[in-house]
């Protein structure tokens, strides 16, 4: 019922930013909550964010707890993610997820996954 593409990765220097898009196709948009998820070389994909159809409700990993900021604008379709801080620990494949809620999407449970952007910070 819904396709994502995801943007604005890139390579960037220890303690800098990036803003990651994940646009959305589909009427029903604003029915989904969303979230943002990451898998570095070797690793176990991680969950990072999620936030609600509303907007009301929102969940960080406690490692980007402080630093990321997720957010959405349902008339454009659209979930963001703003990385401040970033470290090199943070490199990783993000990618973009819509599920039901915030509390099972947090588990990676989930509807439709994107095909990811790669985030690669430098020391």
């Amino acid at each position: 019922q819904v396709q994502l593409v995801e943007s604005g990765g890139g390579l960037v220097q220890a303690g800098g930013s990036l803003r990651l898009s994940c646009a959305a196709s589909g009427r029903t948009f604003s029915s989904y909550a969303m979230g943002w998820f990451r898998q570095a070389p070797g690793k176990e994909r991680e969950s990072v964010a999620a936030i609600s159809w509303s907007g009301g409700s929102t969940y960080y990993a406690d490692s980007v707890k402080g630093r990321f900021t997720i957010s959405r604008d349902n008339a454009k379709n659209t979930v963001y993610l703003q990385m401040n801080s970033l470290k090199p620990e943070d490199t990783a494949v993000y990618i973009c997820a819509a599920g039901a809620k915030v509390a099972v999407i947090k588990e990676g449970v989930v509807g439709t996954w994107g095909q990811g952007t790669q985030v690669t910070v430098s020391s």
